[in-house]
């Protein structure tokens, strides 16, 4: 019989052979097959943890990340009893091996689902394959799978903030959306048209502000899966900037608060035009609402020698700046410079549009004392020729 310790496999007459790699001698007759399985893979080169009991319930394999997971050392798991190498509870308390009984129990049963269970005080999710010489033949390996809880814990919370921060988000404008409509229903003829014409702004800017939040979640639930579509086309970045610009003056700002400096020639630029747009009104609006002074956009060839080709955008303004223990939460969701509105989903959708595009995003102080950004677009190539 083979007996597998952290990636070494122990025979029965005491050699010894390295991992999976290779190498494994054929199992005796009648024995069930070693764990090897011809691919080069150790069982302490799996991320998760791997605890392998044999058709007696002794642990025959215990892995790296099962002991870092369950701080238990492989020498003192492997040959042992499962149910004493890895004493697990459910959240009552009650023995899981017992309860589950996989060598004794329905000789249906393929495995067990993931599940939440303690493990010495430790939450531990684990699964579990019970692998058959036949389909309702006896258990000749028992395959159990450990994950730490952590990363679904921090999952969890984020979620969790999440719909906190929209549910407080959507209140606001629904609540006065809900109010002005009811009050107009019920006294449409005390208002003059003065009055009715405020209330009825009032309630398109509150409609826009949602519509613009789900706008931004639509965006991170594609960002977080991987969908984010981008549809390159030819991207005039210096016509961009200037549009830009030209609606924060028409929306009320001095036009001597920005300047633009053009560093050209640019090289041709294939992205996705609305997803530019996106990126360079939100860090101009950043740089508006929460700075001070000129505001300054740099537009020019990628400088870096060891990069490759394209346009890089630098939004500086002189403001008080970030503070350098807040520039490494910048880019992640609800982070919020100061107190002056916003959802903090901008920076981190703004991160999320330009690696789609396989660009890069920074921050950092300005000459000026602000806060500033660069991002750069690599030329890439039109979407019907990708």
């Amino acid at each position: 019989m083979s007996v597998r310790t952290s990636g070494t496999t122990t025979t029965a007459d005491g050699r010894r052979s390295e991992g999976l790699a290779g190498g494994q001698p054929p199992a005796p007759a009648g024995e069930p097959a070693a764990l090897g399985t011809g691919l080069g893979l150790d069982p302490d080169d799996l991320p998760d943890g791997l605890v392998v009991a044999d058709e007696t319930g002794r642990v025959i394999c215990f892995n790296a990340a099962a002991a870092r997971i369950t701080d238990i050392a492989p020498e003192d798991a492997v040959g042992r009893p499962l149910e004493h190498a890895l004493p697990l509870q459910d959240i009552e308390g009650r023995r899981w091996w017992r309860l589950t009984d996989p060598y004794g129990g329905l000789a249906i049963r393929r495995g067990q689902p993931e599940r939440n269970l303690l493990l010495g005080g430790r939450e531990v999710l684990v699964s579990a394959r019970y692998v058959r010489s036949r389909p309702t033949g006896p258990v000749q390996r028992l395959v159990i799978a450990l994950r730490g809880t952590e990363a679904r814990r921090r999952t969890e919370l984020s979620h969790a903030e999440l719909i906190a921060t929209v549910a407080h988000e959507l209140r606001s404008p629904l609540t006065s959306v809900k109010g002005f409509t009811a009050t107009l229903l019920q006294k449409w003829e005390r208002f003059t048209d003065d009055q009715k014409r405020l209330m009825l702004e009032t309630v398109d800017a509150d409609a826009n502000r949602v519509t613009r939040l789900i706008a931004e979640l639509l965006d991170i639930s594609r960002i977080d899966s991987g969908r984010l579509e981008v549809r390159r086309q030819r991207v005039d970045m210096s016509a961009a900037v200037r549009r830009h610009v030209q609606a924060q003056t028409t929306a009320g700002q001095r036009p001597d608060r920005f300047l633009i400096r053009m560093l050209e020639p640019l090289p041709d630029l294939w992205a996705d035009p609305d997803k530019v747009d996106q990126v360079l009104g939100n860090l101009l609006e950043n740089a508006v609402r929460h700075g001070e002074g000129t505001v300054t956009i740099e537009v020019g060839p990628v400088s870096d020698a060891t990069s490759t080709e394209g346009t890089s955008v630098t939004v500086s303004d002189e403001g008080p700046g970030i503070p350098e223990e807040s520039m490494s939460r910048v880019f992640t969701r609800f982070w919020r410079g100061s107190k002056r509105g916003g959802t903090g989903l901008g920076l981190y959708i703004v991160k999320g549009i330009v690696e789609a595009h396989g660009g890069t995003i920074t921050v950092g102080r300005a000459p000026a004392g602000g806060a500033q950004f660069r991002f750069s677009l690599p030329v890439a190539t039109p979407a019907f020729m990708a």
